[in-house]
């Protein structure tokens, strides 16, 4: 690989900033984010190369080769981009889904919506298991996105457990790790620990999330060295299946008060003519064309360079 300048990794640590943003938003994947900026594979691998074989490698030949062989200088720039991301946009997408929800799920609705074609494209043969394998993965990711969230939970093993699920669906692109943590029941405490710095549960879900991202990496790297195109058909269809989940205009049925937070717990999509209140169409459309167009000015950028 060739030798990165400081640019470069600032511009990683851009991408990791756009990730984290995403998974904030229960229903938005930073995975995908990390696919479409052109870093997935290569997050998946230095991911997995952290095992216990670095401190063989620790041993030997020193702390350099071990830094090198997790691709260190790649890692520390992206995820101090997530950090930063989550402490610093959750009170404000949070805002943003209480007071415009509309106009942010369109932005998302069309960002994911060109994610399926940028994902899609990759695949280099198609066949009857990819395209059943597409199908199966879209049906898996709509019947996530249709359970009922669980009561909010504060028990520090649940949390734990709850980190662990969490980011193996971040890093699935589709599977949005913040919608996994509402049905878990996690997602209001996480998202107040964050905003309160309790510290005691902050850590507690990373190192969940650290203990499930080092499991769930081998898997995927795993699937991308033997069944790259049937992994890739997967993926897409979950980024199919996950559009059901941030369709901007639905019709809210049941809602559920946590502290001074409310919830929906049960919501159904409608047509933005049949939606309650101002559907904000117009706008809606401008976003959502924006997103769609973002993949690939991304793409043009990334071919570019």
């Amino acid at each position: 690989m060739k030798a990165r300048r400081l640019v470069d990794y600032i511009f990683i640590t851009l991408k990791g900033m756009a990730m984290g943003a995403a998974d904030v938003v229960p229903g938005v994947s930073g995975g995908t984010i990390a696919f479409i900026s052109g870093i997935y594979e290569e997050l998946i691998t230095s991911i997995n190369n952290i095992n216990l074989s670095l401190f063989k490698i620790l041993k030997k030949d020193g702390v350099k080769a071990a830094w090198e062989k997790i691709n260190g200088n790649f890692l520390v720039a992206l995820f101090l981009g997530i950090f930063i991301s989550v402490l610093s946009l959750a009170k404000f997408l949070s805002w943003l889904l209480e007071n415009k929800p509309v106009l942010l799920w369109s932005f998302f609705f069309g960002l994911v919506l060109a994610s399926i074609f940028f994902v899609g494209k990759e695949i280099t043969k198609w066949t009857l298991g990819t395209v059943v394998v597409l199908i199966l993965g879209a049906a898996v990711a709509f019947f996530i996105t249709e359970l009922p969230p669980n009561e909010n939970v504060e028990s520090l093993p649940y949390l734990f457990l709850s980190g662990a699920l969490a980011v193996c669906a971040m890093i699935l692109p589709g599977i949005s790790g913040a919608f996994i943590l509402v049905l878990l029941g996690s997602y209001k405490t996480i998202l107040d620990a964050v905003h309160e710095r309790d510290i005691k549960i902050v850590l507690t879900v990373a190192v969940g999330a650290i203990f499930g991202l080092l499991s769930f990496a081998r898997l995927l790297k795993w699937m991308f060295t033997h069944y790259k195109n049937i992994t890739l058909a997967l993926l897409t269809g979950f980024i199919l299946g996950s559009l059901n989940k941030i369709w901007p205009w639905k019709k809210v049925l049941e809602t559920k008060t946590f502290g001074e937070k409310t919830i929906v717990v049960d919501d159904m999509n409608v047509w933005p003519s049949a939606f309650e209140g101002d559907n904000q169409l117009i706008l809606a459309i401008i976003l959502a064309i924006i997103g769609f167009s973002l993949i690939f000015i991304l793409e043009k950028v990334a071919s570019k360079k």
